[in-house]
């Protein structure tokens, strides 16, 4: 699986924002490591500086020093539509309207080709959807549209997950889709007698690294403003029918265990996860582990609930990115063993129960298994923290499509008999739903095939398909 990317939007007066932003994106890194960039405003101008790589290989100090002002957004990315070359890099960047404005987008719309017919605009595999709002504000602006008025044109007509930031002058716009598929949060900089600044970020922790506090999650359909002057909220868009649809994998893989979403902490939840599998399905074994990273919290609940030993026989390589974003399957299988080492010691003759988040294709699982293997495990018995993953995400997640799910077309023995384990189990969903404490208020296509929204037939990043 590949997640889409993180946003970031500052207005703080009297401050050099860049540094703020370069924190805030660093810990919002693992949402992509494709690209990185950020636009700025001053004197009249926005600045855009963005590239390929990580947030620290982008910005160098005396970059940071060039995006002076107060007012910033930012975006770390992994592409899910659009090409992966620097060109598709964000913020996007339109000369419309008197200082033009910067787009960053987190999310994936589904109807790009209906958007980008309706207004005559040439659909090519390296333009990317965010390329495609940005084209279609920059028309409605050019119009005589405001760009808040603008948003509301063109966003009440896309279908399909945004949260995004946009830039003019003096002031920094981020909207929500009507689902909330993808998150977004407000905080404050300063105290709330006396506020400081404001700030939108996709998760909590980027709030945190720079000092600001937390005020709310951004609502489905709502546009929040950031000025010099303060916060304003409209309704952007109506809300979907029913309750809030976030991403139920936010919960069980991409966000950062820190995060709060929807109230809840997701290393916590990521514990009952854990406690509440081994409820289910429990096996006598000497120890248990948990794949680094998102795998650790579940085991540790695992362990607790079963009462066998917590203990560690994965070192994970923390310069080595997410397994997922390896751009090739062979690069994906050869970065398991860069990524991940074993503890021989913990590991040889030992019943290991395994926790991890998800099997996708299987091909990772599956080196993981050899591997702990060869390190003289015994017994591995896999405990996954997510039911079986059967569809395809069109809202934000680039997966595989439903021929490359391993889940999609083999039963549950067939799944362990390909990877090696000697036991597997998945959660159910019903334990997942408890785990998070929400009833129903996530998405869960990926698992069940019920999409909330409608999807297109086919989505790729080929074929001149958005």
């Amino acid at each position: 699986m590949k997640e889409a990317c993180g946003v970031v939007g500052i207005v703080a007066p009297g401050r050099d924002v860049s540094y703020l932003c370069y924190d805030a994106l660093y810990a919002l890194q693992h949402r992509g490591q494709e690209s990185a960039g950020m636009a700025t405003f001053q004197n009249q101008q926005i600045t855009v500086v963005k590239d390929n790589g990580l947030v620290s290989h982008v910005f160098a100090d005396t970059t940071l020093r060039a995006l002076a002002g107060s007012i910033v957004i930012g975006h770390t990315r992994y592409s899910t539509s659009g090409s992966a070359n620097w060109t598709a890099a964000q913020p996007v960047y339109r000369s419309a309207g008197a200082s033009g404005f910067a787009l960053a987008h987190n999310g994936n719309l589904t109807n790009t080709d209906e958007l980008a017919e309706g207004a005559g605009i040439k659909v090519t595999s390296m333009l990317s959807d965010s390329d495609l709002v940005a084209e279609l504000l920059a028309l409605e602006v050019e119009s005589g549209s405001t760009l808040a008025d603008a948003l509301h044109t063109v966003l009440a007509r896309a279908r399909g997950a945004f949260s995004m930031v946009v830039l003019e002058a003096n002031v920094v716009h981020a909207v929500r889709d009507p689902y909330g598929f993808r998150p977004l949060c407000l905080g404050r900089l300063g105290t709330e007698d006396a506020p400081e600044g404001w700030m939108i970020a996709s998760e909590s922790p980027a709030l945190d690294v720079v000092g600001a506090a937390f005020v709310r999650e951004v609502a489905p359909g709502e546009m929040v403003t950031l000025t010099s002057q303060g916060v304003t909220s409209v309704q952007l868009l109506e809300p979907a029918a029913g309750k809030e649809k976030l991403c139920i994998f936010e919960f069980v893989y991409f966000a950062r265990p820190d995060t709060y979403l929807m109230g809840h902490q997701v290393h916590t939840t990521r514990r009952r996860m854990g406690e509440l599998l081994a409820q289910q399905s429990n096996v006598e074994a000497d120890i248990v582990m948990g794949v680094p990273d998102s795998g650790v919290p579940a085991a540790e609940g695992y362990a607790k609930a079963s009462g066998i030993p917590f203990g560690y026989g994965l070192v994970k390589n923390r310069y080595i990115g997410r397994t997922f974003i390896a751009p090739d399957q062979n690069m994906r299988e050869a970065s398991v063993r860069r990524k991940l080492n074993p503890l021989r010691e913990n590991i040889s003759g030992q019943r290991l129960v395994v926790v991890d988040d998800s099997i996708v294709r299987g091909t990772t699982t599956k080196a993981l298994v050899g591997m702990l293997r060869d390190a003289g495990a015994r017994e591995v018995h896999l405990r996954i923290s997510s039911p079986p993953f059967m569809w395809p995400c069109y809202f934000g997640i680039d997966t595989p499509t439903r021929d490359d799910l391993l889940a999609a077309h083999h039963s549950v023995e067939e799944m362990r008999e390909y990877v090696g384990s000697d036991s597997l189990e998945f959660i159910t969903l019903e334990n997942l739903r408890a785990a998070i404490r929400l009833d129903g208020e996530c998405c869960d296509a990926c698992l069940t095939g019920n999409y909330p929204a409608p999807t297109p037939v086919a989505l790729g990043k080929s074929g001149g398909r958005w």
